[in-house]
């Protein structure tokens, strides 16, 4: 691995679980299933929050949240704090940011040296995210954690399908110029808003998904044995009555179609790879920010610590580097993608990280310097605990700050997460011993008390671009093609 080019492709709430590659036999992803056949799939990768800002701003810094001070989507990543692009600008590559990576603030870049194209919309404090015509048809709230996200789900064109196709165009025009000839490798990230709800898909992806869709319906037993924890998440979003099993099925078909419709986007850039003959120097790394529980224990979208909420898909193909078709099963963080990739460019280590090199693992070899476990951690917002998860070998635990109990599962015995063994006294041991583990370096009352600090400052903020409307240089207009159908 001599200094590849480096392009990682990010989609925003993509549950493997809705992938070929991870054992769905319903959606098709034959792009993203293409990947991972001739690279390595990654079956315990996890976010570092399972949230959409604090994950993606621990991708870039290779910090956690706590590290960062970024545990939701409305803080800001300090400038100050040196991410993968700026060390890898320092080795000599171009770094180029293609698309959204949920910045907040003044500052669009945080080392990306390119933007071939930026956000949707300016994401300063104050300034609506979502304005313009986007969501003119339908509530803003359906692109975010409330029940009537789910309830008027359907299909049609929205812009988000809209900005993802520019992403992918941009994606391929750049590929396209490193290989007319440049003198530096390049790292770039596409990355992408779908398949982030609102539920709208193309019709003909939602008619074929709404036919063969399943519906999880977990049992009453199953719900009045859930953690806690759980129950409260379901209540704060409205969600602790179960919603109609139409409702399901019309948002499942949809978001199924999204997952199908991302897949195409993603199948650009791979042939634009092949067409510019970049594909034997170039290492492809596939991830979400985090997954989607659609539907999954009666739950919707993410901030939990469920699998399909907290565990991504991750897939890297180098050709002649990377052993094809491979799996692997080492227990890995989002973090550990930057880090992974400054080492490949033979650049200077990060000051501060918490990620760890897949270069060994990628290689097809064991790593006895990995840690063997990982953490993922945020707080929602206001009047939301702080929460912190550990996954070690088989086990998962994790305990929001708050007079919930411990939340303990066994992965291996219980994949589907349905025995919580966080009360049950044959597994204090293992319990005392992660709980100790998980608060080594976490502590929540400071997390709260930090958080509430940088929400009071944010208000001042976010008063001075309400009032300023300040726009960047990167930001792109908000199409307006949104022609959605309620089903």
């Amino acid at each position: 691995m001599e200094r590849p080019n480096i392009l990682v492709i990010m989609s925003d709430q993509h549950s493997k679980y809705q992938l070929g590659c991870y054992d769905d036999t319903l959606v098709r992803t034959p792009n993203i299933d293409r990947l991972a056949s001739e690279g390595m799939r990654f079956t315990s990768a996890y976010t570092a929050a399972p949230l959409c800002v604090p994950a993606r701003m621990a991708f870039m810094s290779t910090r956690r949240p706590s590290a960062n001070e970024v545990w939701n989507n409305a803080h800001i990543l300090n400038s100050a704090i040196p991410t993968w692009a700026h060390a890898m600008g320092a080795a000599g590559y171009e770094t180029a940011l293609i698309g959204r990576m949920h910045f907040v603030g003044s500052d669009q870049r945080h080392g990306f040296e390119r933007r071939p194209i930026g956000e949707y919309s300016a994401h300063h404090p104050g300034v609506p995210r979502l304005g313009g015509p986007m969501f003119k048809d339908i509530p803003a709230s359906t692109s975010g954690q409330i029940r009537e996200c789910v309830e008027i789900a359907g299909y049609g064109r929205t812009t988000y399908q809209a900005f993802d196709e520019m992403v992918a165009e941009a994606g391929v025009q750049y590929l396209r110029a490193k290989a007319a000839g440049g003198d530096r490798p390049f790292a770039a990230v596409a990355s992408f808003v779908l398949p982030h709800c609102p539920f709208f898909a193309p019709k003909e992806l939602y008619d074929y998904y709404y036919e063969r869709v399943d519906v999880p319906e977990p049992s009453i037993e199953d719900l009045a044995r859930q953690p806690q924890a759980i129950k409260n998440f379901k209540k704060r979003r409205k969600i602790d009555v179960p919603l109609e099993r139409e409702r399901i099925r019309v948002a499942r078909a949809a978001y199924y179609g999204l997952c199908e419709y991302f897949d195409a986007q993603v199948g650009k850039l791979l042939s634009a790879l092949d067409e510019a003959g970049l594909v034997e120097n170039t290492l492809v790394i596939y991830c979400s920010d985090h997954g989607e529980m659609a539907g999954l224990h009666g739950c919707w979208w993410k901030s939990n610590y469920y699998e399909a909420s907290v565990s991504v898909p991750l897939i890297a193909r180098l050709p002649g580097a990377v052993p094809a078709a491979t799996v692997c099963t080492s227990i890995c963080n989002l973090m550990d993608i930057g880090v992974t990739a400054v080492d490949l460019a033979g650049g200077s280590k990060l000051p501060q990280t918490d990620g760890h090199s897949l270069r060994s693992l990628l290689q097809g070899q064991e790593d006895p310097l990995r840690p063997g476990e990982t953490v993922s951690e945020m707080r929602t917002g206001a009047g939301e605990p702080a929460s912190r998860m550990l996954r070690r070998g088989p086990w998962k635990l994790y305990k929001c700050h708050d007079d919930t109990p411990p939340v303990l599962f066994n992965l291996t015995d219980d994949p589907a997460e349905l025995n919580d063994l966080g009360e049950d006294s044959a597994y204090a041991a293992v319990r005392e011993e992660l709980m100790v583990r998980l608060y080594a370096d976490w502590d929540p009352e400071y997390v709260e008390r930090r958080s509430g600090e940088l929400e009071r400052d944010g208000a001042l903020i976010s008063a001075w671009g309400k009032a300023v409307l300040p726009q960047h240089p990167d930001a792109l207009p908000v199409p307006d093609v949104e022609q959605v159908v309620r089903c």
